[in-house]
């Protein structure tokens, strides 16, 4: 793949590029009360706990026919204030990458470069922007709401959408997650497992197309 533009070599974002978890509680619950206030509704603890959850599922379908709402809109509408609340949350600098994010810069001179994640679009694109990451001529998270709650990976749509766009035909994804190392086999990319501190211990369901332990070594294994 060296030199190769009819490639992309994506990567996954929290865990790959950033330290620590993607989103905290904190965010999901915050954009809770501020969905409430505009609604001008009260939630029971039973109700609120259901309601501030990152999925969309029964329990918070159930709770949102419990205070009388559309549970598609309600998730949507919560969804794009905590979408905010993360993206502040970049902004501010309370989260840091690491080190060797450093060898991007030298990726790029040979491949495309991609972004896509699993957490939302303006929180990635914030972290593009606040940790000086222009290396990417694809950036992608998922959509606030319903539909890009669906699409999250393992589905492949935002990989494909990475290709598509980009004009490639084959590619890499690089991710921590098996949820990661599927999304990349749908997608017909090979899967790079990048091993960090957080995810010494596990065990995959699935057989990456190869296991790194840092993205220096990415460069060596493209070239071979």
């Amino acid at each position: 793949m060296t030199g190769d533009k009819t490639s992309v070599v994506s990567f996954d974002m929290d865990g790959v590029l950033l330290e620590g978890h993607a989103n905290d509680t904190a965010g999901y619950e915050a954009g809770l009360a501020r969905t409430l206030e505009e609604y001008d509704l009260a939630a029971s603890d039973a109700e609120w706990a259901a309601l501030a959850g990152y999925e969309y599922d029964r329990p918070f379908v159930e709770a949102c026919e419990a205070i009388g709402v559309d549970p598609v809109a309600f998730y949507d509408t919560r969804e794009r204030h905590s979408e905010r609340w993360f993206a502040s949350r970049v902004e501010s600098g309370t989260r840091t990458r690491y080190a060797d994010v450093e060898a991007l810069s030298e990726l790029a001179d040979h491949h495309q470069l991609g972004l896509v994640s699993n957490n939302y679009d303006a929180v990635v694109r914030a972290v593009v922007d606040n940790h000086n990451l222009p290396q990417f001529a694809f950036v992608r998270g998922r959509d606030p709401g319903v539909e890009g709650f669906r699409r999250r990976k393992p589905d492949p749509h935002y990989l494909e959408e990475a290709l598509g766009t980009l004009g490639a035909r084959t590619g890499v994804y690089v991710g921590d997650r098996e949820t990661d190392v599927l999304a990349a086999e749908r997608a017909g990319l090979n899967a790079v497992f990048l091993e960090r501190e957080h995810n010494s211990a596990a065990s995959l369901g699935t057989t990456p197309t190869v296991a790194l332990s840092s993205l220096e070594k990415l460069g060596e294994y493209l070239q071979a």
